[in-house]
């Protein structure tokens, strides 16, 4: 049951009202925002809340996750898709805007994963800062994705001393500095422990850890997470999680990484059993070179500002659907859901 997902910590408080949580929420995502754009250089754009399933670029995320479809009359009863993620998407609009290598765009992603399993952290809806630049080839390497996890960082830190001087009540959660490990190091280090474990460990001891090479095989033939074969590099990506002090545990707001040249998107699709998917539309532009070589990622704006505003359910930053039990625990608990 979600009420069984659902806890919080003893003597949890939130810090906040209803009104001065808005008011916080709005301040967050502004800076946030306008600090992002200006460290990576990205254009805001519109983006889509639908995509038609043919084109292939809709995310499959982890492959099992079913996309929320309908038919629309005006374009002949036709099935779209409410958009997964836009990994796909904001690499097209790259090449059709016509972007230059180091320039790039950011968008506000509204998503429905209608099989997300709600717990305090997530939520059928989704909400995030999606990004995507251009690249050159001698960029596809591993120092020129840290410096980029570096900029985000300086991002959050810029955001968090805005929030920490008008709202006093709060309390500085960003270490000055990230700490980088790959899965298989990460695997290495916690053998013993389960991958949820190894990331809750990890992040408790750096307090910001960026988790890099999501998707590729560990010792015991799987990889540390799910990840879609036709966006990220396995090789060149990752997460950035926090360690949230109110929740005790680790806390991913951003998945990102290095798309997939020709090279990767090939193998990969053979690795993950999904060479059905190279006749596709994204997937041919991919292989064929077409589309410019790029990274970006997504920022969940919600996780944003539930760490910032140290609250520890998603819902009391998001208006959001939860079932009755969730709602009734947290009237208990004194928890205030948008």
């Amino acid at each position: 049951m979600p009420a069984e997902r659902t806890f919080f910590p003893k003597s949890y408080s939130s810090k906040m009202d209803i009104m001065r949580t808005e008011i916080a929420i709005k301040l967050t995502k502004d800076t946030f925002e306008r600090e992002l754009a200006n460290n990576l250089r990205l254009i805001r754009v519109s983006a889509p809340l639908t995509v038609r399933p043919e084109t292939g670029l809709n995310d499959n995320l982890n492959g099992i996750e079913r996309p929320v479809a309908f038919d629309v009359p005006a374009i002949g009863g036709k099935d779209v898709q409410i958009v997964q993620s836009l990994a796909k998407w904001k690499r097209l609009a790259l090449y059709r805007y016509g972007f230059t290598v180091g320039t790039g765009l950011y968008t506000d992603m509204n998503a429905i994963r209608r099989d997300e399993e709600t717990d305090n952290i997530h939520s059928i809806y989704v909400d995030q800062w999606d990004w995507e630049m251009v690249i050159s080839a001698e960029k596809r390497r591993l120092d020129f994705l840290k410096e980029t996890v570096e900029a985000i960082m300086d991002a959050l830190r810029s955001t968090e001393k805005k929030l920490l001087e008008a709202f006093p009540e709060l309390s500085k959660k960003i270490p000055d500095e990230i700490y980088f490990i790959t899965t298989p190091e990460l695997e290495k280090r916690y053998p013993a422990l389960s991958r949820k474990e190894r990331e809750d460990a990890i992040a408790k001891e750096k307090k910001a850890v960026f988790l890099m090479q999501v998707g590729v095989t560990l010792e015991d033939g799987q990889p540390h997470d799910g990840r879609a074969p036709d966006y990220d590099d396995w090789t060149l990506n990752g997460d950035i999680i926090l360690w949230n002090p109110i929740l005790e545990r680790a806390f991913e707001i951003s998945s990102m990484g290095i798309r997939v040249d020709p090279s990767a998107m090939d193998s990969q699709l053979t690795a993950a059993n999904c060479n059905d998917r190279r006749k596709l539309p994204f997937h041919s532009m991919v292989l064929d070179g077409t589309l410019p070589l790029s990274m970006g990622g997504g920022i969940g704006q919600s996780r944003i500002c539930m760490f910032f505003l140290e609250k520890a359910h998603i819902g009391e930053v998001q208006a959001s659907i939860w079932p009755d039990d969730v709602w009734d625990i947290c009237r208990e608990c004194g928890v205030n859901l948008l």
